[in-house]
């Protein structure tokens, strides 16, 4: 045997094995009793319901929450579809129209059983660490704890200089241009279990025949976080970004070549034409590092001394000065409580004075709505 017959060996012995592994981590969640199951339905609902107790369709369907669940049941095994179609409304936020097909409450803890107990197991598995969004012990902090330790380390391991550059991207009309065939294809190596996967496959074929995720969904959530993964890998380790994460549909890239970044975002480019991802042209941009970093509704520069300067957006101050004044014409109509008014703007101030460098800007704000509330309004 030549050394390069052994080499090849080697190399399939150490496939198999890899094979072997993680078909055994995986097959412990495809099990089709795991959705089944009532006391896993039950919990289901009772987190499914947390925030919107109040609505009639919840209270209703926890009336009879056992004979709904025992029905449920009964479908999954007998194979009948557990869909009940959409509740379809326009939400407008910041200027922009959201189309929202929302599930009902019986399909919700369906996907909820689903998700927690299946799905979130199996597609969390191969995402990178700094992928942050729609997953337990994960969110907006996290990706932006994670950024903050981009940009410390990337400061020290060049020579304690803030000389360099970071590449957003964006992505537009993300949901919409989600391929199925490409997602099916995709979780087939980890969702292995038929009936599984012809549940799976039902949710996500409801929003369209060819493509497209619904927001609203849980499933789509867990879907669409998972389907840039060979993007996220190929950053990772054909280009080796070391300092690179996700959030949903925003990438940032952080290096100190600028010639560089250039080539990855070629790069990234063709990955995305592979899966019919658009890339926003105009969100995406190479801004420099003491500049500072626009990423999820902040900006953060990172100085000479390296210290990192976390700056609010513009926009989340102006939406709460208008919030403010339209409170105000509601209290003075006696249409809204001023109880309720001062828990929406410490909600906004808490998060605010906590995540960033904004001592000024909440200082003119308490200004505001002391001259609106307090005054007019004692507590």
């Amino acid at each position: 045997m030549t050394s390069e017959d052994r080499k090849t060996a080697r190399a399939e012995r150490r496939r198999a094995a890899r094979t072997a592994n993680e078909k055994q981590r995986i097959e412990p969640y495809n099990d089709f009793s795991l959705v089944a199951d009532a006391d896993n339905l039950a919990r289901a609902f009772a987190k499914s319901k947390r925030g919107v107790s109040w609505k009639e369709s919840v209270q209703r369907y926890e009336a009879n929450a056992l004979r709904n669940i025992a029905q449920t049941r009964r479908k999954l095994l007998s194979g009948e579809s557990v869909q009940s179609g959409f509740v379809e409304f326009d939400l407008k936020e910041r200027g922009k129209t959201r189309h929202i097909r929302s599930v009902h409450i019986s399909e919700r803890v369906v996907q909820k059983c689903l998700c927690d107990k299946v799905l979130a197991p199996l597609l969390s598995r191969p995402l990178i660490h700094d992928n942050g969004a729609s997953i337990a012990g994960k969110g907006v902090h996290f990706a932006l704890r994670r950024l903050v330790a981009h940009l410390s380390r990337f400061y020290r391991s060049n020579g304690r200089s803030n000389e360099g550059h970071a590449l957003l991207v964006d992505f537009s009309i993300f949901f919409d241009n989600i391929r199925h065939d490409a997602l099916f294809a995709m979780q087939e190596r980890y969702l292995t279990e038929p009936r599984l996967r012809a549940l799976t496959r039902g949710f996500i074929s409801a929003f369209g025949d060819d493509k497209s995720l619904g927001l609203g969904s849980q499933v789509s959530q867990i879907c669409a976080i998972f389907y840039p993964n060979a993007l996220d890998h190929c950053i990772k380790e054909k280009l080796r970004v070391k300092y690179y994460g996700r959030y949903m549909d925003d990438l940032c890239l952080i290096h100190a070549d600028k010639a560089f970044l250039e080539k990855c975002l070629a790069e990234i480019k063709t990955v995305c034409a592979r899966f019919d991802i658009v890339v926003n042209e105009k969100k995406t941009r190479i801004v420099r590092l003491s500049s500072g970093v626009p990423f999820l509704k902040g900006k953060y520069a990172l100085l000479p001394s390296g210290k990192i300067l976390r700056r609010p957006g513009k926009e989340s101050a102006k939406r709460m000065r208008r919030k403010l004044k339209a409170f105000k014409k509601l209290a003075d109509a006696g249409k809204m409580d001023c109880a309720d008014v001062y828990a929406s703007y410490q909600s906004w101030r808490g998060g605010y004075a906590q995540r960033f460098n904004a001592h000024f800007a909440v200082k003119r704000m308490d200004a505001l709505y002391d001259g609106l509330f307090i005054n007019t309004h004692p507590q």
